[in-house]
């Protein structure tokens, strides 16, 4: 019997779940030591909404680096990226109704319907929820591999809500939110250059040949 072949980099995922607690970690100790300033919750619902952007950011970008540098293993940590993205999201948005809100559902809809960036960023996390549901091999046999990559695709637009809802946030626009949103602009524009260069080209009807002057 063939030896079984080994994967290569295999710390590479456990690393990845590893460092991806870490920022949850910091923030818990933090505010166990006080050291979360005078609004804690406030505090909290920033650094946990920054790391799901941060996570967000890196799932996307894992297939533009494998088009413009040929690397191959971000694609193999895509779906952990990703699925801590929607883990540092849905503590974001339990922190919010839990701590700030205490389930008082009369305000968070409140909130949701009348303040601007309250109403983008929930409106990225929904987004998030399919993505995150349909993230196992079994949900991509399931779909269909066409249709469940075209619903993935909303991740770029959860992504730009993600972005936008840091930028109102913070309310006066600073370095920092401004460099989020120019990532995910950026990462945007390639993926669709790339869509652009590997669609195929269009075939007469009938014609089964390549298309005069494309060949």
């Amino acid at each position: 019997m063939a030896a079984r072949r080994r994967s290569p980099q295999p710390w590479l995922k456990p690393g990845v779940f590893v460092g991806g607690l870490v920022p949850l970690a910091a923030i818990l100790m933090r505010a166990e030591t006080g050291a979360l300033g005078a609004d804690p919750i406030a505090e909290a619902l920033n650094q946990l909404g920054l790391v799901a952007l941060i996570f967000l950011v890196a799932s996307l970008a894992c297939s533009p680096l494998k088009t413009i540098l040929g690397w191959t293993w971000p694609i193999r940590i895509r779906r952990e990226l990703g699925l801590f993205a929607f883990f540092y999201a849905l503590v974001h948005v339990s922190t919010y109704t839990g701590l700030d809100q205490s389930f008082d559902f009369r305000a968070i809809f409140a909130d949701v319907t009348e303040r601007q960036f309250i109403f983008v960023g929930f409106a990225a996390f929904v987004l998030l929820v399919p993505l995150a549901a349909t993230s196992t091999g079994a949900a991509v046999r399931r779909l269909g591999f066409v249709r469940w990559k075209r619903l993935h695709r909303l991740a770029y637009v959860a992504a730009v809500l993600v972005a936008i809802h840091f930028l109102l946030r913070v309310k006066v626009v600073t370095t920092e939110p401004l460099a989020y949103a120019v990532i995910v602009g950026g990462l945007l524009l390639v993926r669709i250059v790339a869509f652009k260069r590997w669609r195929p080209t269009p075939r007469a009807p009938g014609t089964l040949g390549p298309v005069p002057g494309k060949a």
